[in-house]
């Protein structure tokens, strides 16, 4: 099915909002309104705030297409403000968008479909950090709910694990430990029923960390990533069993490790990944041979039918 840019209606690019990825929301959003305006398509940018679903039934619009990263944008909040106002909306529904953002449960539900995933262990309260030590250093140390590697820290022993706790959890109530995979950091960008060439990241940092993603010129992106195409088409079928097993729809990301002995680990979900000018899902789907307005189209199609 063909849909002409009329067909949309009027669309609200959500944007910004409140969390801690509010600053790369916003340049996320500014580049698919641009792109979707070059489309011709009747967008317009609106930064979530209080009383945004007022604002969305005051503007007249159709559909929203959603841009904001991190809480309140990609954990299922302004998916469901969304339904209760009948608006369609770009990408994963309430539950998806919900599990894939929760780090701690979304492992349990791969470890539940058999699906590889680190071991893994959750912190409430510092009495935990004995059952965590368990694991075996190195450590990987994340709030549950944040994402851009915000509060993240690799430790390497306990006084560092003791650390790194207290610094993600002035971020999350939930700070999860993930036993350390020495490998390849690779990720599979996810449109429709499609999974796009994979993306082997390679940073001389300990991991792709906040300033790695967004402000260091170290950060290099392979695609294509390298492997033997056997091999990738394998993690790519596990990446979409990954997305689609949390519930996960219309576009996204998967990232995984393959350690040194081939074999992969699923790590998280991003149901709304960046789209700035350096993202992730757009270098992929541009190898593929899908330009940058094109794959905003293909998204904003997302919005259209039963979700």
């Amino acid at each position: 099915m063909t849909l002409r840019a009329e067909e949309f209606g009027r669309v609200a690019v959500l944007m910004g909002g409140q969390s801690a990825e509010r600053e790369v929301s916003l340049k996320s959003g500014r580049a698919v309104l641009q792109a979707l305006r070059g489309k011709g398509v009747d967008a317009h940018g609106v930064d979530v705030g209080d009383g945004v679903l007022e604002l969305l039934a005051k503007g007249g619009y159709q559909r929203a297409f959603i841009v904001l990263h991190g809480r309140g944008g990609e954990d299922g909040v302004i998916q469901g403000a969304l339904e209760t106002i009948g608006m369609p909306y770009t990408g994963s529904g309430v539950g998806g968008s919900a599990l894939g953002m929760d780090k701690y449960r979304c492992k349990l539900l791969w470890r539940a479909l058999g699906l590889p995933t680190p071991d893994f262990v959750l912190l409430r309260d510092e009495a935990g950090l004995a059952e965590a030590e368990r694991l075996g250093f190195p450590l990987m140390v994340k709030p549950v709910h944040e994402g851009s590697s915000i509060g993240m820290t690799r430790v390497d022993s306990r006084e560092g694990l003791k650390t790194a706790w207290e610094n993600a959890a002035q971020y999350d109530t939930e700070v999860m430990v993930e036993r350390w995979i020495i490998g390849g950091e690779y990720t599979a960008s996810i449109l429709g029923e499609e999974v796009l060439p994979l993306i082997r990241l390679e940073t001389p940092h300990s991991f792709y960390d906040y300033d790695a993603k967004y402000h260091a010129d170290t950060t290099r992106y392979h695609c294509p990533c390298g492997l033997e195409q056997p091999e990738e088409q394998l993690l790519r079928a596990l990446s979409m069993d990954a997305f689609r097993g949390v519930g996960a729809l219309g576009w996204g990301r998967v990232d995984l490790l393959l350690d040194q002995a081939r074999q992969p680990w699923l790590i998280e979900v991003n149901t709304v990944p960046g789209m700035t000018d350096h993202s992730l899902v757009p270098m992929a789907a541009k190898v593929q041979g899908i330009e940058f307005d094109q794959l905003v189209w293909r998204i904003l199609e997302t919005s259209i039918g039963p979700r």
